[in-house]
């Protein structure tokens, strides 16, 4: 398998999700703002991404790929298939019953997500009812993870990769067609949601029909609870939950941070978070997503230099278009939040504040995107206390420094907090790989690290002096201004990236010294 090529094929249709992803954001923005109904929405769509991520693609995840990786490999695919519906007879009767929990007490779960808003208040009562709507979403997103751990395992990377597109289409059809007849307008979101989920899970039921391993769901929960390998799974999500809570934990602190700080808090973090998600999706996810099984089944074969190979790969690749990504969104910062979301009821302020937390987000990119790369090289040798234990170490520092930085920089030291978090876990990741002799690569990354430094210093001054140009926020609103705001932006980004990519040439880089072949 050309890991190249994949990587390709899997952040196209990545970027495909973001776009789709983004025009979502950029409606929502125009039509709703960045006020008190905007802020209960995310706060509402915050509640079952928690638990999608601790019961989805988060700790099942982790999980789950190792174990059935390893079952295709020496059980062969009748035993993988009985390992298959037996987890997901589990996985949906537990989620289930999560589900009608959380709905019926979802007072309670405003309570632990969001105290700072007060009860009674509009805003908390929209969120609590959004959050109510919204609760089905982790069936479908639970199943959706088990169908794309399984497609993965396969190699079959596009179908999941296309799935988070159908959620976008969905929330976008529901913020144009159905908003108008809801009262509130904003409640129309959370039934495109619902809509999204439906649509994902079917879209990968023909894929996994293809290759004989469509889930069967049965009412036998103790004769799945008995297979040893499905015990395996529960045992390693253990450790990775506490993982995923971790995460969850100081996301749900600094939910309420932000919504301690007024309106439009939430909102201008979670718009910034959209764009970050450019980067960390097409490059973090997708590198973790197609090395995890690799990484699996070099593991499993006892494959040592493969298994550094492919990690010293992914890295390498990491770094090169992560650093020039991070160094751009915080140069350009500003401008991309005006080009995309300087509409409607999203004002100049709005803009402002949004670049403001987004500048600080990309301090800590790099990391962001390096922990997914590294926490694959734990979870293929189903090592999950390791980046648990560091978890929470890091949580303790990201929220020491947010009682730094929140009351100087406000909402945008919550962002740098996070980033500053991602890299300092990135780093503690790599200190004991190297340590355990699991990295390849020795003196050549200085070397690697310095050209790539330059190369992006270079498309710095570049960006920078070309975005000074322009006067992004006094421009008119309008389809001709937005038209000329994207020309402008989409110029920039390009000469940015060709002085960027013919640096890296002037000093010896090749396209071949990236293409991998996994034998794993």
């Amino acid at each position: 398998m050309n890991l190249l090529k994949t990587l390709a094929s899997v952040s196209g249709f990545t970027l495909l999700s973001r776009i789709t992803g983004l025009i979502r954001e950029m409606l929502v923005a125009s039509i709703f703002g960045a006020g008190a109904t905007t802020d209960a929405f995310f706060v509402a769509f915050r509640i079952p991404n928690l638990l999608r991520r601790l019961f989805a693609e988060g700790a099942f995840s982790q999980a789950f790929i190792p174990v059935l990786g390893q079952s295709k490999a020496t059980d062969g695919e009748a035993k993988t298939k009985v390992l298959i519906d037996r987890t997901a007879t589990l996985l949906f009767w537990v989620v289930t019953l999560i589900t009608i929990l959380g709905i019926v007490g979802a007072s309670g779960v405003m309570w632990v997500m969001a105290n700072a808003m007060q009860a009674g208040t509009e805003r908390y009562e929209y969120s609590r009812t959004m959050t109510q709507i919204m609760f089905p979403y982790i069936i479908f997103m639970s199943l959706i993870a088990l169908s794309s751990g399984i497609l993965n395992t396969w190699k079959n990377f596009s179908t999941p990769a296309f799935t988070p597109v159908l959620l976008n289409i969905a929330v976008i059809c529901a913020a144009i067609f159905l908003a108008p007849h809801f009262n509130p307008p904003i409640y129309a979101l959370t039934v495109g949601v619902i809509i999204g989920g439906l649509l994902q899970l079917g879209w990968q039921i023909p894929a996994l029909m293809k290759i004989g391993m469509l889930p069967r769901i049965s009412f036998h929960l103790l004769t799945a609870l008995r297979d040893p390998q499905v015990r395996k799974i529960l045992k390693l999500m253990l450790p990775a939950t506490l993982a995923v809570s971790v995460a969850q934990i100081s996301l749900i602190i600094n939910t309420n941070w932000a919504a301690s700080l007024g309106n439009g808090a939430v909102s201008w973090i979670s718009y910034a978070d959209r764009l970050m998600e450019f980067p960390t999706g097409m490059l973090g996810v997708a590198l973790g997503t197609i090395l995890l099984p690799s990484l699996t089944r070099a593991h499993a074969s006892g494959d040592v230099l493969e298994y550094k190979k492919l990690l010293n790969w992914g890295l390498r690749l990491t770094l090169l278009l992560a650093l020039p990504a991070a160094v751009g969104l915080g140069v350009l910062a500003v401008p991309l939040t005006s080009t995309l979301f300087q509409h409607g009821r999203f004002t100049a302020v709005d803009v402002q504040k949004t670049a403001q937390a987004l500048t600080m987000y990309s301090f800590g990119l790099l990391g962001l995107i390096s922990v997914k790369i590294l926490a694959s090289a734990y979870y293929a040798k189903q090592d999950i206390l390791t980046p648990v234990l560091i978890g929470i170490g890091v949580l303790i520092a990201t929220q020491l420094m947010n009682v730094v930085f929140v009351p100087y920089l406000q909402h945008a030291g919550l962002s740098l907090s996070i980033g500053l978090g991602a890299c300092l876990n990135a780093a503690i990741l790599v200190f004991l790989l190297s340590r355990r002799g699991m990295l390849g690569g020795g003196r050549d990354w200085l070397g690697f690290i310095a050209k790539t430094s330059a190369a992006v210093l270079v498309m710095a001054v570049v960006a920078y002096f070309a975005s000074q140009q322009v006067d992004w926020l006094s421009m008119n609103s309008g389809i001709t201004t937005l038209l000329k705001r994207a020309a402008l932006l989409f110029a920039v980004i390009a000469a940015s990236a060709v002085v960027y990519f013919a640096a890296l040439f002037a000093l010896g880089f090749r396209m071949r010294d990236f293409r991998l072949v996994s034998h794993a």
